[in-house]
């Protein structure tokens, strides 16, 4: 890997404490008054970054500005134009719910990211004095900028967007108009459209998961771990193919998909974003012509590792988003494994091992009063099939583009929000249900108990050493597809000539009791679980 001689344009730029500035931490949920809005018409480009409408409103939407990018652009907004109207449910339906995503992916945080990008790549610039120093009064109109970019100015954009037809550029030309520097060619110097959207879609993503994926999926690995240590040990009903089989506890199989989404939530955290800094196809060769006396690999290194994010240095036009694809594939198999609780815990509530606690204000059907669905289990399940639909596609369509660069990662990038919308409100449909849940030992032990026939693989294999012939095919013959009650297991074992004491131990044998060691898994697992969450000290 190419390892520059790094330069030392960080020392002389003022940190974010020195600015004032919080741009790197995660984004917040917004504010809590609502703030209607209304749609305008739609724009397009040719460079691709652009589409979609752009909501108006009355009132400013982004007065905290890039501290972090866009974070009130709906602060508290139940959506960006009437719920009634929006085609989409995560701006509908779902609009409150998901209002805290939009500092994540609207169109109005991927335009102050990618001023956020902008901003600080100026200041990078400076200390290189290929153009003449920045005033201070230059450096402070920079710092005021970074600080108050909000509505106006995204609204800006999008005005000289429906003429220019290129996003990035309207970008540019509204941080010209907005800043009035002396040398305002300093502003995109040597950059491509690329160099900007990659950083800013990394900062996006980073945040998302840092602000908002992570904090929710550690909910509900703390909701899980608590219902598994209620259920520590209860013995529960399991089922081999839809049919009885051997107990388990109720804490060992919720300790199962601890011990899943533990795991991933490790490697969801360890994820890095990657981004490029390095011109139209990845050599650099713009900033090398207008100054070669500059080291632009070490600059770009250490400008991307700025902005939190890790340092690809070989690329065509695009970061390669290989990066992204495995977040979106460890975001997917998270999905996979809570569909595979949804649809669990809608079978134990099914068999009435577990209830849900009913909400007095709820209807469960129009019809039928009597009605508690697990409605928050169905519409995870719907939410997380739709997000991981789209999250392949979009693992598998961004790792590629024709020769140095096509245009359709550009539209296809703009529904990451979607994919990972679906699958935030799934997960929180989730954590949701969970809370509804309550175990009922009695209904669990009942289950258990009614099936004894499950006794035959432990009779079969504690006789195997010490009997001729085959203990398994008897049982078999005894207790398959045929009624076998608690006399028929007592007849069986009174026929059997072994040692008294075995004799006993094969008497003493319950099928509620029959759970090897199914605790202990569980004890072991939510200390692991409460460890990670930090709940206990390691």
């Amino acid at each position: 890997m190419i390892q520059p001689q790094h330069s030392s344009w960080e020392e002389s730029v003022p940190t974010l404490d020195q600015a004032g500035d919080e741009m790197d931490r995660p984004c917040e949920p917004p504010l809590a008054d609502p703030t209607p809005g209304l749609a305008s018409p739609p724009s397009t480009s040719v460079d691709g970054q652009s589409g979609g409408d752009w909501p108006t409103a009355a009132s400013p939407l982004l007065g905290r500005g890039l501290t972090p990018p866009a974070q009130a652009l709906a602060a508290g907004s139940t959506g960006l134009f009437d719920p009634l109207q929006a085609l989409s449910p995560l701006d509908g339906r779902y609009a409150d719910r998901t209002a805290p995503l939009r500092a994540c992916f609207s169109e109005a945080a991927l335009i102050a990211a990618r001023a956020e990008v902008e901003l600080r790549f100026l200041l990078a610039l400076d200390p290189l004095r290929i153009f003449p120093a920045l005033t201070p009064d230059e450096l402070a109109r920079i710092a005021h900028l970074r600080e108050t970019f909000g509505e106006a100015e995204c609204r800006r954009v999008k005005e000289l967007e429906t003429t220019l037809r290129h996003d990035v550029k309207a970008l540019e030309r509204t941080l010209r108009e907005r800043l009035g520097l002396r040398h305002p060619n300093m502003i995109h110097f040597g950059l491509t459209s690329e160099d900007v959207n990659n950083l800013a879609y990394g900062l996006l993503l980073g945040r998302f998961r840092d602000g908002h994926q992570v904090p929710l999926l550690r909910r509900l690995l703390a909701r899980l771990a608590d219902l598994a240590e209620t259920g520590l040990e209860i013995p529960f009903p399991t089922r081999t193919h839809g049919q009885p089989a051997s107990p388990s506890t109720a804490g060992k199989e919720l300790a199962v998909f601890l011990q899943r989404l533990r795991r991933l939530l490790d490697r969801l955290s360890g994820i890095s974003f990657r981004g490029k800094c390095s011109g139209a196809t990845g050599t650099y060769a713009a900033w090398m012509a207008a100054a070669p006396h500059v080291d632009w690999i070490a600059f770009s290194c250490d400008f991307v590792q700025s902005l939190g994010l890790e340092w690809n240095p070989l690329t065509t036009q695009i970061e390669d988003h290989d990066g992204w694809a495995d977040y979106l594939n460890v975001t997917r198999q998270i999905n996979n494994v809570i569909v595979d609780l949804d649809q669990d815990a809608w079978l134990w509530l099914m068999q009435g091992w577990f209830v849900q606690a009913a909400d007095a204000a709820e209807i469960g059907s129009s019809t039928m009063p009597h009605k508690v669905n697990p409605i928050r289990f169905e519409n995870s399940e719907g939410n997380l099939l739709l997000a991981n639909a789209l999250l392949g596609f979009l693992a598998d369509k961004l790792c590629r583009s024709r020769l140095q660069r096509d245009l359709s990662d550009s539209t296809v990038s703009r529904n990451l929000g979607v994919a990972l919308g679906h699958t935030w409100l799934g997960w929180d449909e989730t954590l949701a249900g969970l809370a509804t849940l309550r175990l009922d030992p009695a209904r669990c032990r009942d289950a258990v108990r009614a099936c004894p026939a499950v006794l035959a693989e432990p009779l079969q294999t504690m006789l195997r050493p010490v009997v001729d012939g085959d203990p398994y095919e008897r049982l078999r013959t005894l207790t398959r597809g045929r009624a076998f009650g608690p006399d028929d297991l007592a007849a069986f074992i009174d026929d059997l000539e072994v040692d008294p004491d075995l004799g006993r131990r094969l008497r003493n044998l319950r099928p509620e009791t029959y759970v090897g060691e199914a605790t202990r898994l569980a004890v072991s697992e939510i200390e692991e679980v409460r460890t990670a969450l930090g709940e206990v000290t390691p």
